[in-house]
């Protein structure tokens, strides 16, 4: 694939979407792409995670379970694999697997945090965006809580 095609690819996702366009060059400029063939293991559940990685072609099944049950989800091209290990340091939680021939575009947590940096207004719609989904998350947490409650009493 060119740049100009994993630059256009970038767009598709949300979080990468909201990114100036130069900072979308550098990101599709700098990310390693990596060529998995079926049954290649992306990375384990419990692995410590320092990137995220982009399904560019193939499928991708996560399996929190790691006991060879039905996955729990298929990844079709243009997903974000491991969204929060852009931000910080986290425990992958499930295993990646290959269904089929697959690429990925494997973004490091360092090349991320160099385009907030260098890109101050993507930074910006970062942050906005962010606060939007933790307003959303604590939302829905609210209405569950109300559901716990008991004669009035909450849990």
């Amino acid at each position: 694939m060119s740049i100009e095609t994993d630059i256009r690819n970038l767009t598709q996702i949300p979080v990468f979407g909201i990114l100036d366009e130069d900072a979308r060059r550098l990101i599709a400029f700098a990310a390693e792409t990596r060529i998995l063939r079926a049954s290649d293991i992306l990375f384990r559940r419990g692995d410590k995670s320092d990137c995220a990685y982009v399904l560019t072609s193939g499928v991708i099944a996560l399996d929190a379970r790691d006991d060879g049950a039905e996955a729990i989800q298929l990844s079709a091209p243009f997903t974000l694999i491991g969204e929060l290990a852009l931000i910080s340091e986290t425990e992958r939680p499930c295993t990646a697997v290959a269904r089929q021939p697959s690429t990925v575009l494997k973004i490091p947590r360092s090349l991320f945090h160099r385009v907030l940096r260098d890109y101050p207004a993507s930074a910006l719609n970062m942050r906005i965006m962010m606060e939007m989904r933790l307003e959303g998350l604590v939302g829905e947490l609210n209405k569950l809580a109300e559901s716990w409650k008991v004669d009035d009493q909450p849990l």
